[in-house]
């Protein structure tokens, strides 16, 4: 009896420690292992290669799947020829049952008590260690998986042929095991770390915002045209020097007669330098040229183009051609980092509540990002809050103005020049602590 239960033991860990290699195969990860083999670890020289190519990683799944199985079924005939007719005894002390009967419940309870034990210690178990540790777990399995990987040679070629044919009358393609994530997986993934402790909520946060740069493009990015600080190219040279000093960005762009024909981009350190050596250019000699990019496009995208150009910004058109923003290396930063300041530019303004339980928004917000505080009506649309604003009226609006607008109430707090600037929203019937 104590050689039976020994065999059966034996055939649970083996069934665990091929749950444990399939599961840690398939989680390592391979910038991991990649260190420790170039460190000089032999084991990881090993299984970098499985996990590297789809075809080999394929082969060590199926050996492990192979593994699982034949533990299993060896498991159940070697527990009901050995435990079943050693209960059968006690399963017949039972009155009023038929021999037939006392051997089908031996044999049920038998295959019932070793599923539950060979799926709590073979699998369960298993499975979470090595989600908990994966490339220790690979590593420490990956020779007996390449013994077995030869053993099973003829089984494994067998199972994945056949696969492959069912998938072919299917008209599916076969893709292997590979390690790819789509981004919504990865996001899962970010907010399990981030719950486990091992990220912090800002880097959750930068992460999230990395994942999501791909689905931004430069209109929604950019600033609008509306709100450009430009500067005419026929403007005489000291008053040159007068509104770059009164502006805090180094780079304007320069218009022809109007903002709508934008020419290039003047940097303020070529002015600078021709000052200091008493040298009076008009704005068209020392502007340099800007280039352009369709307003679609993506985000991840743009800063591939103004890396490979060496440029920090570029005027957004649309299909039209026409000049709708630009947009700048910092706008696409401040996507993944936050707003970026420094001792001439503030931080945008935040959105605020008020004690009287309406929200004070700057007009300057992009509605992407006032949607979720003023409602889902907003989200998907493209430009500013104050854009949205003066397009509903019609009009610039004076302060004090104000307007429903997709189901919110807006207040016009504030106007700078022919852009609003502040607002102030709430929802008809919402109460003083901002609930409806």
């Amino acid at each position: 009896m104590v050689a039976a239960w020994v065999i059966i033991v034996l055939l649970i860990a083996l069934t665990g420690f091929f749950v444990a290699a399939e599961f840690a195969a398939v989680s390592a990860r391979r910038s991991r292992l990649r260190r420790l083999a170039e460190d000089g670890d032999a084991l990881a020289a090993r299984l970098l290669p499985v996990l590297e190519d789809p075809r080999a990683l394929d082969r060590y799944i199926a050996a492990s799947q192979v593994g699982i199985t034949l533990c299993s079924l060896i498991l159940g005939a070697y527990g009901q020829a050995t435990l079943a007719p050693r209960l059968m005894p006690l399963v017949g002390k039972f009155e009023r049952l038929q021999p037939s009967t006392v051997e089908s419940a031996s044999a049920a309870i038998v295959l019932i008590f070793l599923t539950t034990l060979a799926v709590i210690l073979g699998e369960l178990v298993p499975k979470s260690l090595a989600l908990q540790n994966p490339t220790r777990t690979a590593l420490v399995t990956v020779l007996p998986m390449q013994w077995s990987i030869r053993a099973f040679a003829w089984s494994i070629a067998l199972l994945n042929g056949s696969g492959v044919l069912v998938l072919r009358a299917l008209r599916l393609p076969s893709t292997g095991h590979r390690h790819v994530h789509s981004p919504e997986e990865i996001a899962l993934l970010i907010a399990e770390s981030r719950d486990g402790g091992l990220l912090e909520p800002q880097e959750q946060v930068r992460l999230h915002r990395a994942l999501r740069l791909g689905l931004r493009s430069a209109r929604q990015l950019m600033v609008p045209r509306s709100r450009l600080a430009a500067i005419d190219a026929s403007l005489p040279f000291p008053e040159v020097l007068q509104v770059l000093a009164a502006n805090p960005y180094s780079r304007l762009p320069v218009f022809r007669g109007s903002i709508d024909n934008i020419v290039g981009i003047l940097h303020t350190k070529d002015v600078v330098m021709r000052h200091v050596r008493g040298e009076s250019l008009s704005v068209a000699a020392l502007m340099r040229p800007i280039v352009r990019v369709p307003d679609t496009m993506p985000a991840d995208r743009l800063l591939t183009f103004l890396r490979e150009r060496r440029s920090h910004q570029a005027l957004v058109v649309d299909v039209s051609g026409s000049v709708v923003g630009l947009i700048t290396l910092e706008d696409v930063v401040g996507e993944l980092l936050g707003g970026v300041a420094d001792e001439f530019k503030s931080v945008q303004a935040r959105p605020i509540r008020l004690s009287d339980g309406r929200l004070r928004v700057p007009g300057s917000m992009r509605l992407d990002q006032a949607a979720p505080l003023v409602g889902s009506e907003w989200r998907g649309r493209e430009g500013t809050v104050g854009d949205r604003v003066v397009a509903a009226l019609g009009h610039v609006p004076e302060p004090g103005e104000a307007v429903d607008l997709d189901g919110l109430h807006v207040e016009v707090e504030a106007v700078d020049g022919a852009t609003v600037s502040v607002i102030v929203g709430d929802r008809p019937g919402q109460d003083d602590d901002g609930n409806s």
